[in-house]
């Protein structure tokens, strides 16, 4: 097999070009802001409007978004290529329901509203489901570019999954957030620009049909007994395209809750207009006639099976354009990947590092030690995502039921503790993680041979899918339990139904003696949970030095909050996270009346 060395320099200098802006955004920082674990992770709430578009609209725009809306228009047409829709108005649900409160509240990750009334320990588990998310979805998109540059390239496909992780992983690794922002405006411009160049010459190709006069071959259907499904899958991208770190992580670096919800807005569209040219090669690709070209078929009517149609984007390239097109092209395909690559390694270790070793093993961590936490987790978590790139084939299957567990467990759990976070407690939330766990999984996965235990009405035993909108039944089920076990266990302990001794998860009655119970914070105000221990601090009032770690974020201004900061032994000032657990001063009698109160 001969390696196509023409192309082998262009992704080299591309992976070049990309490390390159990725080291130089490392260094755009405020002048005289040393390096801390809430710069890297959130850029300083520093990302200008440019580049916050570009960012946001990363989200999503990536590998899996532009080959799979081109395999979706290809091989189910274009009714079924729901993608560019849901995650639009995913954005566009994000900025109404989410951006401007997170964001006005100073929150550092998406798990932090979830730790602050839930506790730690619950937010751990929580945290699971965001992991499993965001290392499957960078596995199974690296997975899919090595497949494209053995295609394209006749290049080694472990060769490619390794160069491209290690590329994504250097500048993530030393310029967080700053880094992954600015490689983001190269690179949707890369798959923009490469896209629409390859769109005239493969439209123009002799072995294309007239797109236009067979439309009803790409566009498709949505026969009546599928109605469910195709619902199914549509709430599931919508609200279940929500609950990711990815996301949050560009909505709490902006630089106001205003300005969070606007780049919501436009990236929505932005998310639409990038999937033009994708839907377009999948059209091309649906009205070509293959064994015209130079792909070999085993058959006249059977050149691109089934199995192969997740390639259809690197195939319209490669056979239907010049190969000076095609190498751009190419470019584009990366860029994509890589865009989505160092989103998700970024966001599964800023959480790990805030939400996992800072809140629950080392609430007394400096800010270095958060930093060179995270650092570490970047490299462990692109390192998992590489290797299971290259050892398991069912990639995108495991990544299915991931978001799936996301739309079921995190998004009730969200919304609830977002807007109605005196509705709901630790013994919901627990109930909800379990019933919609066990709902899904019972529901079955094909893709990685999960078998279905519950065969919901409308079950196809040929196909062997849900036709029920199963995965949306659970969610509710989901966010009832976790009203309904909130309500009823403070129905329980507040009636003296249960005695306090076996409110085991003391958050209701069983409230430890050491602690002081307060009321719900005022404006201004913002509440620390560590496991169940409820540390509230006030906006204006200095107490023995601490000051309040929620950041005065309630306007819509674009100046830059003041960090929140703690004077140190030795007399020096040190920036906080926000939502940092601070030490309580040593009490020395529980009998004194002047004990300090938090």
């Amino acid at each position: 097999m001969t390696i196509n060395i023409g192309g082998i320099i262009a992704i080299v200098v591309f992976y070049l070009v990309i490390l390159f802006v990725g080291i130089w955004a490392a260094k755009k920082k405020p002048e005289g802001v040393e390096d801390d674990a809430d710069d890297v992770m959130l850029a300083g709430r520093s990302i200008g409007v440019f580049v916050g578009i570009f960012t946001m609209t990363a989200t999503w725009v990536g590998g899996g978004y532009i080959n799979g809306t081109a395999e979706a228009v290809y091989d189910t047409g274009l009714v079924w290529c729901q993608a560019p829709f849901g995650y639009a108005m995913s954005l566009i649900f994000g900025g109404v329901l989410f951006a401007n409160k997170m964001r006005s509240q100073g929150y550092v990750t998406m798990l932090d509203p979830l730790q602050d009334k839930f506790g730690s320990r619950m937010g751990g588990l929580l945290f699971l489901p965001a992991l499993c998310g965001e290392v499957f979805w960078s596995a199974a998109i690296l997975g899919a570019l090595g497949a494209t540059l053995s295609v394209i390239l006749n290049m080694d496909t472990q060769l490619a999954v390794i160069l491209s992780a290690v590329i994504a992983v250097a500048y993530t690794l030393f310029g967080g957030l700053y880094a992954v922002a600015y490689t983001d405006v190269v690179q949707l411009g890369c798959i923009f620009i490469g896209l629409w160049l390859c769109i005239p010459f493969a439209w123009n190709h002799p072995a294309v049909g007239d797109v236009m006069q067979m439309e009803h071959d790409w566009i498709g259907e949505v026969p009546k007994e599928q109605y469910g499904l195709y619902a199914d899958y549509c709430l599931l991208l919508v609200f279940g395209g929500i609950p990711w770190q990815v996301y949050f992580q560009r909505v709490l670096s902006s630089k106001s809750g205003h300005k969070a919800q606007v780049l919501s807005y436009v990236a929505a569209f932005g998310c639409l207009i990038m999937a033009v040219p994708p839907v377009i090669i999948g059209a091309i690709a649906k009205v070509t006639t293959w064994n015209m070209t130079g792909l070999e078929c085993e058959a006249v009517d059977t050149c691109i099976s089934s199995n192969h149609t997740s390639m259809i984007l690197p195939l319209v390239i490669q056979h239907l354009t010049p190969s000076f097109v095609s190498f751009v092209g190419l470019g584009a395909i990366s860029a994509a990947v890589m865009s989505s690559a160092d989103s998700s390694v970024l966001s599964a270790a800023s959480m790990f590092a805030r939400n996992i070793w800072k809140l629950i093993f080392r609430q007394n961590a400096s800010e270095s030690e958060v930093l060179w936490v995270m650092r570490f987790a970047i490299f462990v978590v692109g390192a998992l995502a590489t290797t299971l790139a290259l050892t398991i084939p069912s990639i995108y299957g495991l990544w299915y039921l991931s978001s799936d567990l996301v739309y079921v467990i995190l998004f009730p759990q969200l919304l609830m503790v977002v807007h109605f976070k005196n509705h709901c407690n630790l013994y919901g939330s627990l109930g909800a993680y379990i019933i919609g766990l066990f709902v899904r999984l019972l529901g079955g996965e094909s893709m990685i041979g999960i078998p279905a235990i519950i065969k919901y009405p409308w079950y196809d035993e040929e196909t062997e899918v849900q036709l029920f909108p199963f995965r949306t039944f659970a969610m509710i089920l989901s966010a009832s339990a976790l009203l309904g076990f909130s309500m009823l266990s403070k129905y329980l302990f507040e009636n003296d139904i249960l005695a306090p001794k076996y409110d085991f998860l003391r958050c209701v009655t069983n409230i430890p003696d050491d602690v002081q119970r307060v009321g719900e914070p005022q404006e201004g105000e913002m509440s620390v949970m560590a496991c169940h221990t409820v540390v509230k601090y006030n906006a204006t009032d200095e107490m023995n030095g601490r000051v309040n770690p929620a950041l005065n974020l309630g306007s819509d201004s674009d100046e830059e909050p003041t960090p929140p900061t703690t004077t140190t032994a030795d007399g020096k000032v040190k920036k906080r996270l926000v939502g940092e657990i601070i030490s309580p001063p040593p009490i020395t009698s529980p009998k004194k009346q002047d004990q300090t109160k938090l």
